[in-house]
């Protein structure tokens, strides 16, 4: 398999899946032990922040952990130097906060799938024109979330775009029916108060419960094609 069809392999899954986990801890193992609880409840993708004391070293567990069974990715990756680190500790998507275009062109250069931050209409074709493989619309829901996804799909029916902030279990449909090509959800699939009483088990059943969301818009939009 070349490396391009490799990167458009990983496109491809995390467009089927359609969520993104956050995972967004106070400690790597907490970080672990989420990314594992989310794997166990059936979703093959999610991202751990930088903002994770040791996220790099978690990020090489994980890799060597799951292997090719999850697509692993890095998530607010601020600067190339940051990406260049974590594509070597085995990240094989690279989320960021904002639109950097130094990072996408890194990105490009390893064919590393990116979904890099934007909000505004030109920031969003600005990241697309320049590589995105999605772009991930944050926040959201700050934005007026759906209707939001829904006004800039008018203009730009290409491009592929992953919501951030204001997803939950009542909103996926939503942002799907509106137009996403997938979501992105942090703290109301992994919450700090869940982790702090050890709670794990919890994270498994919500990955399941936004699985069938997902699974249950899909159905419908089909329906009312």
């Amino acid at each position: 398999m070349t490396v391009y069809m490799k990167k458009q392999k990983i496109v491809a899954a995390i467009l089927d899946i359609g969520i993104v986990p956050i995972v967004r801890t106070d400690s790597a193992e907490n970080a672990i032990r989420s990314m594992e609880a989310v794997y166990n409840g059936g979703i093959r993708s999610a991202e751990i922040t930088m903002t994770v004391p040791g996220a790099i070293k978690a990020l090489e567990k994980l890799a060597d952990a799951f292997g090719d069974k999850m697509i692993l990715g890095a998530g607010t990756v601020l600067d190339p130097e940051t990406a260049r680190i974590c594509i070597l500790a085995g990240a094989q998507f690279l989320v960021t906060p904002a639109l950097k275009l130094a990072t996408i062109e890194l990105a490009q250069r390893y064919s590393i799938v990116i979904c890099p931050g934007a909000l505004t209409p030109t920031e969003i074709l600005t990241a697309w024109e320049a590589g995105a493989d999605f772009v991930k619309v944050f926040p959201c829901g700050n934005m007026g979330g759906p209707k939001y996804i829904k006004a800039l799909k008018g203009p730009f029916p290409q491009i592929d775009m992953i919501p951030t902030g204001g997803v939950n279990l009542e909103t996926v449909g939503e942002f799907l029916k509106a137009g996403a090509s997938a979501v992105a959800v942090g703290g109301e699939l992994i919450d700090a108060k869940t982790i702090k009483e050890g709670r794990f088990e919890v994270f498994e059943e919500r990955a399941r419960q936004y699985l069938a969301a997902v699974a249950k818009a899909r159905a419908e939009m089909q329906q009312g094609a």
